[in-house]
């Protein structure tokens, strides 16, 4: 019982005092001395009300906010279902997960079956596919566009693959048709990992409208943010369910938070081999976790959300900013490129040394950092290579050429909202300056 109550006039002057203390920032930026961080969240006064009417509500799980959040999100998307998480990994789990319930029967995935995936990604997008004893198959991926190279899809292919699981490289939607096309030929299950690419959109689509399953990272790196935090989407109400059943303690009810007897028959079920008529709320249908979030994330995601589109808008201007101050390395570089038919909501700007070329990759990045101009990798370069895939049973399928190039070679640098010009012409300086281009 919440020892604190707020009537609707104690609200009203609480957030009208939140408001009158609220100070703009206005930052100045001095080249060399201000960071040029490579993420960040941009969060305003919106997004504090938000969260300080959540917290009046007392209400410390998942309730109201977060119940909007899945409907307006959902609504982004054109899907009928969004579950909520603790985090973009968590949602990379819960969505595989789903795939390994007894309830999908013979396409159920189980220990030694196999995923398709690549090499050059983040490691949570392969993680849940280890977890559950199922064989990661690894293909190459463009080195002009950093995703998985479509030709080599087939020659991945054997009697035991169940499943594609890919992630749109830094926003950069992937080729969603010929995958599609794939995946329905042979009969596989589709995970669209977009947690760097919410807003991104192929052939006029959102990315994760395609695949079985869509996955969202809501981290202060990413698009939106509610700080810790993820989102599994899809059309199928079956998948949901099980994703729901997973996320909640693998439990078979369904009943939100502070809820009993959703199904109208609480103690009349007999599941399993308990006595009829245990508690519903207390049968357990998979071996599941608790991976919820809170109401006061939520409602930060839900002013967040209502920013989405100019976001997006900001990250493709800064990307296109960068692209034309760094047009004229291309004889250096492997500048990035999306499909034809993909409009990239763009997480970073990726760049590539050529083959030729004897840049040092490290020493570019310890002058960057001394500039405080912040710089990432291709996050696990080829995860093969990672000290944790030390006898972890996986396959490659092709040979890893373009992944090792990239796991040596391959930086990118921000193009967040938060973002300036005077940073973005400072970035682009500072890397013409290294390379001796004059500017």
């Amino acid at each position: 019982m919440n020892k604190f109550l707020f009537d609707e006039s104690s609200r009203r002057e609480i957030i009208k005092t939140v408001i009158e203390l609220a100070e703009p920032v206005d930052p100045i930026f001095a080249a060399g001395e201000t960071p040029v961080p490579v993420t960040s969240k941009l969060i305003g006064i919106e997004e504090i009300i938000s969260m300080v009417e959540a917290s009046l509500d007392g209400w410390l799980t998942t309730g109201r906010f977060n119940e909007k959040f899945e409907q307006d999100l959902s609504a982004v998307f054109g899907l009928n279902y969004c579950r909520t998480c603790n985090s973009g990994s968590s949602a990379n789990l819960l969505a595989f997960s789903a795939l390994t319930s007894d309830r999908l029967g013979k396409r159920a995935i189980k220990p030694d079956d196999e995923v398709i995936c690549v090499a050059a990604g983040f490691p949570t997008t392969v993680n849940p596919i280890i977890q559950s004893g199922a064989i990661p198959v690894f293909i190459d991926i463009e080195l002009n566009t950093l995703n998985v190279d479509c030709s080599l899809l087939v020659g991945a292919l054997s009697e035991k693959t169940k499943a594609v699981m890919i992630a749109h490289t830094l926003g950069n939607p992937f080729n969603v048709n010929a995958i599609k096309e794939f995946c329905d030929q042979h009969g596989l299950w589709l995970i669209e990992d977009c947690c760097d690419a919410l807003g991104s959109t192929f052939d006029g689509e959102q990315v994760g409208t395609v695949g079985d399953l869509a996955t969202l990272s809501f981290y202060p790196a990413h698009h939106i943010t509610m700080g810790e935090g993820g989102a599994v989407l899809s059309n199928s109400r079956e998948l949901i369910e099980i994703v729901e059943s997973f996320r909640d303690w693998g439990r078979d009810c369904y009943c939100p938070p502070g809820k009993d007897n959703t199904c109208g028959k609480r103690f009349d079920w007999r599941l399993g081999d308990l006595p009829e008529g245990y508690d519903h709320k207390y049968i357990y249908s998979h071996i599941g976790y608790n991976l919820k979030i809170t109401d006061m994330q939520a409602s930060c995601g839900l002013a967040q959300l209502k920013k989405l589109e100019n976001f997006t808008a900001a990250r493709r201007r800064n990307f296109q900013f960068l692209y034309n101050e760094l047009e004229e390395l291309s004889d250096l570089f492997f500048l990035p490129t999306s499909h034809p038919l993909g409009n990239p909501s763009w997480f970073g700007f990726p760049l590539t040394i050529k083959h030729h070329v004897t840049v040092s990759r490290r020493e570019l990045l310890e002058y960057l950092n001394q500039a405080k101009i912040g710089t990432r990798l291709l996050f696990a370069g080829n995860i093969t290579k990672q000290p944790g895939m030390k006898g972890v049973r996986y396959r490659v399928a092709s040979p890893l050429t373009q992944t090792d190039h990239v796991m040596e070679n391959t930086f990118w640098l921000g193009v967040h909202p938060a973002l300036t010009e005077d940073m973005l012409r400072f970035t682009s300086d500072s890397l013409k300056n290294y390379l001796g281009i004059g500017f």
